[in-house]
């Protein structure tokens, strides 16, 4: 198999690492766009390049633009050293150009008015944004805002909206995204960044206040914290922005009269710390409510913000807003998902003389919260059940899943004086039948203890990680035996049963795959970088083995939940 034509010499595409948004972002201009990577290979392009430049994306993606387009204008090929746009691009700088020259599909020429700025691709690379429309017919622009040292030219405006939008929703993280959104207006449109945001039961905490020095940005958190009531009546710029009222400009004279509210002097006493003598506010809106107010403030730069300015704050102010409420509820669900999955698990009894720990981590993608679980229980006889398992699946149905298969194995390990594999082949038609559990992994063991002080585990295995059994002194082997299908195939087939004797002080250790598996990386390099931390911690008290293993184990780009059971055995005479 052949690697794509542009790809990195680990042979992977670079093109895999462009944001989900780029696409739509570029689809909504109004003007030729199209993205390229660090090497200069277009990864994007907008239906609008595409009819300027005759050629569709086909002929577009993966080529390198400059070889494919750039042409003088007798249209011979633009020596590299005489391309104005390519030197910009090795600078990572920003610039535009009235007039130069793009070779379309059919081999005529166009003459082009361009604008390049650097653009963040994802996996923590850089591209750089191209706009272009045609020099001799420039495309139809509403009024542009303006900026420090003059109007904003509306191929930049549009490049910021295109970054906007792109950056705010390549993340379901409320935080990044005040960071990517503060980084987006400092100090390109402003000195300071301002937002409130409405938190639980209609509170505003003003969450950032940020400002740019000499290039670098610095929060004031003497500034941030909580925030006074909104006033339903009162006519200052910030009151009604947070009621979504409409957008205003303000500066310190707006705030100096007798203060209607507890938000007037909060104002008053932000322009007075801070500086500013202009002043944009913009509320943050999704399409269900208002979310809270952004606020531009400019203390070292002399101009004002006009009602220019204001439109581009709205614009930004809007993406901000659908970017900010999909984390929120992002963030509810997997909220949701992982209190229910905790509430579901159980607690662990005490087995007299024995150690016994349990942890779950979610996963980092709510997504892949729900469908982990472990258990343990003392049975009718006396014996100690351990499980672990997996449903397949995802949040909330993986969680109920798991519910369902846990309390049925406990019924029929409670009322069945049978093998662990008897149990579990009782499970395998129950789960078929009387669930909606597509398929699921587990491992179901006893533990019995003899009179002598020795204990010995029997168990079965339906598809799962094999456990990992360390002795004190560090020697290690994962139970391999009685492996067999996993649950939910439809599949009879005879589930074998295997033994092993527990030694004095060893640790058994029961895992889900989260444990071990991550997408770079084989299961057997997972379970050997298992097998040897467990050995090196050996001889700590479990719950530090516990927590250390898990630390030391579990794969830094691990997008599953994690559920881990330790037992360990008395030290003997």
């Amino acid at each position: 198999m052949t690697e794509p034509e542009n790809a990195d010499a680990d042979g992977r595409d670079p093109a895999q690492d462009v944001p989900d948004g780029l696409a739509a972002a570029l689809g909504a201009l109004g003007t030729g766009a199209y993205v390229v990577d660090e090497r200069g290979c277009i990864v994007a392009a907008n239906p609008r390049a595409e009819q300027l430049l005759a050629r569709p994306a086909r002929e577009l993606l993966r080529h390198d633009a400059h070889d494919l387009l750039h042409r003088t204008s007798r249209g011979e090929p633009m020596p590299r050293t005489q391309c104005g746009m390519r030197q910009v691009f090795h600078a990572g700088g920003t610039a535009q150009a009235e007039r130069d020259f793009f070779e379309r599909g059919d081999g005529s020429l166009l003459p082009v008015s361009w604008l390049i700025t650097p653009y963040r691709l994802g996996g923590g690379h850089r591209g750089t944004l191209v706009l272009f429309h045609p020099a001799d017919r420039p495309e139809p622009v509403r009024t542009g805002a303006t900026r420090a040292g003059g109007p904003l030219p509306q191929l930049e405006r549009l490049a910021l909206l295109a970054e906007t939008t792109t950056q705010l929703t390549s993340t379901l993280d409320v935080d990044e995204a005040l960071r990517r959104l503060v980084e987006l207006v400092v100090p390109r449109l402003a000195d300071w960044a301002v937002i409130d945001l409405f938190v639980a039961r209609g509170e505003v905490g003003r969450v950032a206040v940020v400002h740019a020095v000499r290039g670098t940005l610095q929060a004031r958190e003497d500034l941030q914290g909580p925030m006074p009531p909104v006033p339903e009546e009162s006519s200052m710029p910030l009151s009604r922005a947070l009621r979504g009222v409409a957008s205003a400009l303000a500066g310190p004279k707006t705030y100096q009269g007798p203060p209607d509210s507890g938000i007037a002097v909060e104002q008053r006493r932000l322009f007075e710390a801070t500086g500013i003598h202009s002043a944009a506010i913009a509320p943050i809106r999704s399409t269900r409510e208002v979310l809270g107010a952004l606020t531009l403030g400019r203390s070292e730069r002399p101009e004002e913000f006009t009602f220019a300015d204001v439109a581009l704050l709205e614009d930004i102010a809007r993406r901000a807003g659908l970017a900010l409420d999909n984390a929120r509820l992002y963030q509810r669900q997997r909220k949701v998902a992982e209190t229910m999955q905790r509430h579901l698990l159980p607690q662990m009894p005490r087995v007299p003389g024995m150690g016994l720990t349990v942890r779950y981590l979610p996963a980092p993608d709510a997504s892949h919260v729900g469908g982990d679980w472990y258990d343990a229980f003392t049975l009718s006889d006396g014996a100690t059940a351990l499980a672990v398992g997996d449903v397949v699946g995802h949040d909330l149905d993986a969680a109920a899943g798991m519910a369902q298969v846990r309390n049925m194995l406990r019924a029929y390990a409670w009322s069945q004086q049978e093998p662990p594999s008897r149990i579990v082949e009782r499970l395998d038609q129950a789960v078929a039948h009387i669930t909606e559990v597509p398929m699921a992994t587990m491992v179901f063991a006893r533990m019995t203890a003899s009179g002598d002080g020795r204990y010995e585990l029997s168990w079965t295995n339906a598809g799962h990680p094999p456990p990992l059994l360390v002795t004190r002194t560090g020697l290690t082997r994962y139970l391999t035996d009685g492996h067999g299908i996993l649950l939910g195939t439809g599949l009879r087939r005879a589930r074998p049963d295997a033994t092993a004797a527990l030694p004095p002080g060893s640790t058994l250790v029961l895992y889900t795959d989260g444990l071990i598996e991550s997408p770079g990386r084989s299961l057997d390099e997972g379970l050997e970088r298992l097998r040897r931390h467990a050995a090196s911690l050996a001889r700590r008290p479990l719950d530090s083995f516990t927590d250390q293993l898990l630390d030391r184990t579990r794969p830094a780009d691990n997008d599953d939940d994690v559920a881990l059971l330790a037992l360990r055995t008395p030290e003997g005479s």
